[in-house]
């Protein structure tokens, strides 16, 4: 698989804690510099059918955000119906997760974009079976990781738990972003103050709460120049 330095696997503290809203984000920065961009959600659960075709809400975000389009089989190679934690929806739903062919959807996805962006499932640690989990396909991909931060109540035990995992497993913790999800969290500032000064990676920004329609907005605070 070949190096590429714009390419970046997004994974976050907790699920639901804005993670594609960031990566769609990051994605229109990236394009605002002149790069082409694309979107991968590699694992994803909660789908509805639309004319005879599976849509999931973050997959249909990460779609629209991107500069170039690519088939859904290589955007989102696992897309299952059941909203819920990827390995049971798998057993449920007779879905073997294969890393390897993540992987080479990535591969293939390389040929279409300067830049891609590939969201992970929920936190860092997912299982996605009874061996593998969400650690493997970082590892598989070995790219430099992105890690968006849910500002809230505990985030800083998350975010350093997640840093932490994230070295462990070997990978380069290149930045973070704190996405705010609760908007009334006391001491907001020195919450964010506290986890900069332990995570030893560049916050790229300080993301307030957006709703989905104003994503051109959330661009602005962004700052990839800091990008380690």
């Amino acid at each position: 698989m070949q190096t590429r330095t714009n390419d970046y696997f997004i994974t976050g503290t907790d699920t639901e804690i804005g993670k594609t809203f960031t990566t769609s984000a990051l994605l229109r920065a990236f394009a605002q510099q002149g790069h082409s961009t694309l979107g991968m959600k590699p694992i994803a659960s909660g789908a509805d059918e639309i004319d005879g075709v599976l849509h999931n809400e973050d997959v249909d975000s990460l779609v629209a955000a991107s500069s170039v389009k690519a088939p859904q089989e290589i955007v989102v190679p696992y897309l299952m119906r059941t909203p819920a934690a990827p390995h049971i929806v798998a057993q449920v739903e007779n879905v073997k997760i294969d890393v390897q062919y993540i992987a080479s959807c990535y591969e293939q996805a390389q040929a279409l974009a300067d830049v891609i962006l590939v969201e992970g499932v929920g936190g860092f640690c997912v299982p996605l079976d009874d061996n593998t989990s969400t650690v493997d396909l970082a590892q598989r991909l070995n790219l430099p990781v992105i890690l968006v931060v849910g500002m809230r109540l505990g985030c800083i035990n998350h975010a350093l738990l997640t840093a932490q995992a994230i070295r462990a497993s070997g990978l380069h913790l290149a930045a973070w972003v704190a996405n705010t999800v609760d908007p009334q969290m006391r001491f907001f500032d020195e919450n964010v103050q506290a986890i900069a000064q332990r995570i030893a990676a560049p916050c790229l920004g300080v993301m307030p709460r957006l709703a989905e329609h104003e994503l051109t907005q959330a661009t602005q605070y962004l700052n990839l120049s800091l990008m380690k």
